[in-house]
C-alpha cells in the first residue's frame, strides 16, 4: 500500500466579473427569474483552486482523496490585509455565502464591498470536493422535513421553545415555494461521520492557510463550528480571529434533537485539541453538569475544577453569534462557556442583545443577512481587528 501527497491547483483566472459596484444593503435588479430577483454584486475577480489530499490505490492505479474546492474572490479594491475564510455547514456547499436562494446579495459580496479577499470552501468529500467510492465514508442526506423544521420554516413546527420566534426566512420555508426549493435544490450529501470530517478539514484546511501563508480571519456555521476550534489549535499563528456562527454543540453530547447520544468527545470537538496540563485520551476531560434542560433536551455540561486550558487557542479572540428562534439558543452558552473556562477569549453574542429578531439557524441567508454581516460580524471585525 502506498500514497503520494497531492498537491492539486486547478486555476482558472476569469475577467472581473459581476457589472456593478457595490451596492447599498438589501438592494437587488428588477430583474427576475420564476419569482425570484437576480442578485447584484461587487466587481471582482474570480478563481478557483483545490488543495490538500493524497493519491490512494484504487485498483490497478490510484485516485485523489481528501483535497477541497477553493473559490478565491478578489474585489476590485482590496482595503483589508487580513482575508477571510468561510465554511459552510451540514449538507450545505459554499455557494452558502454568493447569494441568498431568492436572489439577494450574499455575504461574499458585502465582505468583498468592504475590500476583504475572500476563500470559500467545499469540505472535502462533499460537492466540487470529491467524495470517492470505496475510499471515503459512507454519505447522510438531509431530508426536506428536517430542512423545514429545523431552518426554514421552524414557526410552523415549533420543536424548541424559541422557534415561534422566526420570521425572517423569506418565502413560505416549505416544499414548493420557489424560494425553499431553490434553496433544497442546494443541498448535498455529506459524511455521516462527524470524526471523518474533522480528520479530512483539519488535513486539507492546515494546508490552505500554509497557502495563504498569512493570517485570516475565520468565519464557521453549524457543522463547521468545531474546525474553527480545531484549525486554530493546529495554526495559531495563522488565525486572528474566528467568528463561529452557531457552531454544533453542545460540549459531549448532542441536544434538543433526539437521540441525545454522546458526541464531541474532546468537549468541543470530535478529534483532539491540545489542552494543559496534557491529555492522553479523551477520558481525561474529567466533567461535571452545569445545568439540565429536560424541556429542550439540554445537558450542558464544563470541565470538572481546576480546569484543562485550550493553550494554543489562547490569545486568539473569537465570537459565537446566536439567532434569536435557532434551536442553538438552548446550549450556545454552553459552548461559548467551555471555551471561556478553557482559557479561551470569547465572546457570546445574541442577535436579540444587539436588536435584530426573527432570524433563524441560516441568519446569513434571510431577509436581514446582510444587516447581520455589517452591525455584528463587520462590527466585530472592526472592534477586535481594527480594519
Amino acid at each position: 500500500m502506498f500514497s503520494y501527497q497531492l498537491f492539486l491547483v486547478g486555476l482558472v483566472l476569469l475577467p472581473y466579473v459581476s457589472s456593478s459596484p457595490a451596492v447599498p444593503l438589501n438592494e437587488v435588479s428588477q430583474d427576475s427569474n420564476n419569482g425570484i430577483p437576480k442578485a447584484r454584486g461587487t466587481l471582482h475577480r474570480r478563481d478557483y483552486f483545490y488543495v490538500g489530499g493524497e493519491y490512494v490505490p484504487q485498483g490497478n492505479s490510484t485516485v485523489a482523496s481528501g483535497q477541497i474546492y477553493v473559490e478565491h474572490l478578489v474585489p476590485e479594491h482590496v482595503t483589508q490585509s487580513i482575508p477571510m475564510v468561510m465554511i459552510h455547514g451540514l449538507g450545505m456547499t459554499g455557494t452558502n455565502f454568493l447569494n441568498t436562494p431568492d436572489g439577494r446579495s450574499g455575504w461574499a459580496d458585502y465582505f468583498m464591498s468592504e475590500g476583504f479577499e475572500l476563500y470559500i470552501i467545499d469540505q472535502p468529500s462533499r460537492a466540487r470536493s470529491a467524495w470517492q467510492i470505496g475510499i471515503d465514508g459512507n454519505q447522510t442526506t438531509t431530508d426536506t422535513f428536517t430542512v423545514q423544521a429545523r431552518f426554514t420554516a421552524s414557526e410552523r413546527f415549533n420543536l424548541w421553545p424559541h422557534a415561534h420566534l422566526h420570521t425572517q426566512w423569506p418565502g413560505e420555508g416549505i416544499v414548493g415555494d420557489p424560494v425553499f426549493d431553490e434553496f433544497y435544490a442546494s443541498t448535498v450529501p455529506s459524511l455521516t461521520s462527524e470524526e471523518e470530517s474533522s480528520v479530512k478539514v483539519k488535513a486539507a484546511g492546515v494546508k490552505l492557510l500554509d497557502r495563504i501563508g498569512r493570517p485570516i480571519i475565520l468565519l464557521t456555521h453549524s457543522q463547521s463550528g468545531q474546525y474553527g476550534w480545531i484549525l486554530a489549535d493546529a495554526r495559531p499563528s495563522l488565525i486572528k480571529t474566528v467568528i463561529a456562527l452557531e457552531p454544533i454543540g453542545p460540549p459531549f453530547i448532542n441536544a434538543v434533537f433526539p437521540p441525545l447520544t454522546p458526541a464531541r468527545p474532546f468537549g468541543v470537538t470530535e478529534i483532539p485539541l491540545t489542552y494543559s496540563p496534557p491529555i492522553s485520551s479523551a477520558s481525561d476531560l474529567q466533567r461535571e453538569v452545569v445545568f439540565n434542560n429536560t424541556a429542550s433536551g439540554t445537558t450542558c455540561f464544563k470541565q470538572a475544577s481546576p480546569a484543562r486550558k485550550l493553550v494554543n487557542l489562547l490569545g486568539i479572540p473569537m465570537v459565537v453569534v446566536t439567532s434569536e428562534s435557532s434551536y442553538h439558543v438552548e446550549y450556545d452558552s454552553c459552548t461559548a462557556g467551555y471555551l471561556k473556562q478553557a482559557g479561551v477569549d470569547i465572546k457570546h453574542m445574541l442577535l436579540a442583545d444587539e436588536g435584530i429578531h426573527g432570524n433563524g439557524h441560516m441568519m446569513f441567508m434571510e431577509k436581514n443577512g446582510l444587516e447581520i454581516a455589517e452591525k455584528v460580524v463587520r462590527k466585530w471585525i472592526k472592534e477586535t481587528l481594527g480594519i
